[in-house]
């Protein structure tokens, strides 16, 4: 059974959709002391890092998500829900996040595009498998998935698993251990995306 944490960021809707459509079984869960229970966490998101985890932080929320992480059991976080698992963020200020993998997210930066790009990032785009992970298991080396996002995390190679083109290359999934990250959407990703959720849920706990 896997845990959708609610901490009111999100369309927490398409992400327990995505999962029942290949057959696993989903709950939100707003209780901090009920994250224990369940084989694996998947955190969503959509909107601020601060606000975000400010939200975590209301009823221990980000403790209960430290403890689940450090029990060695499968954990995903999508777009905003990746970036949360990093050190820190600069959106809008600085902003620790829950520390679970090295690194921070910042703003893209259009100084180091060669050509114009829109910020967002919004729409289909590559993903390039980096290394051998459970995640991208029967995928191919790249594909697509749907992006969006203004900040992009980064992080030391060792954690990157994915990286991804616009305007200049960028970390777009991560591992560290039994945490994994992806900053596209695989709920929004048609099959590819599919793909990934069920890879996630097939993971030996």
């Amino acid at each position: 059974m896997i845990a959708i944490i609610d901490y009111n960021m999100g369309n927490l809707a398409s992400v327990r959709n995505a999962l029942e459509k290949i057959g696993a079984s989903s709950e939100v869960v707003s209780d901090p002391e009920r994250v224990a229970d369940f084989d694996k966490v998947l955190l969503p998101g959509v909107g601020a890092f601060g606000d975000a985890m400010a939200h975590l932080r209301e009823n221990g929320m980000d403790e209960a998500v430290r403890a689940f992480a450090e029990s060695g059991r499968p954990m995903l976080g999508i777009c905003l829900g990746m970036q949360l698992l990093f050190q820190k963020s600069l959106e809008f200020g600085e902003h620790e996040g829950l520390g679970l993998i090295p690194g921070e997210v910042v703003p893209f930066d259009p100084n180091l595009f060669e050509t114009p790009h829109k910020i967002p990032h919004m729409g289909w785009n590559e993903l390039f498998v980096q290394k051998q992970t459970p995640l991208f298991e029967g995928l191919a080396k790249e594909f697509y998935l749907y992006f969006v996002h203004s900040y992009h995390a980064v992080t030391p190679d060792e954690y990157a698993i994915g990286r991804t083109w616009y305007g200049y290359e960028f970390v777009s999934a991560v591992q560290r251990g039994n945490v994994f990250g992806i900053q596209p959407h695989p709920e929004k990703s048609h099959d590819n995306g599919l793909r990934i959720l069920k890879n996630f849920v097939e993971m030996k706990v």
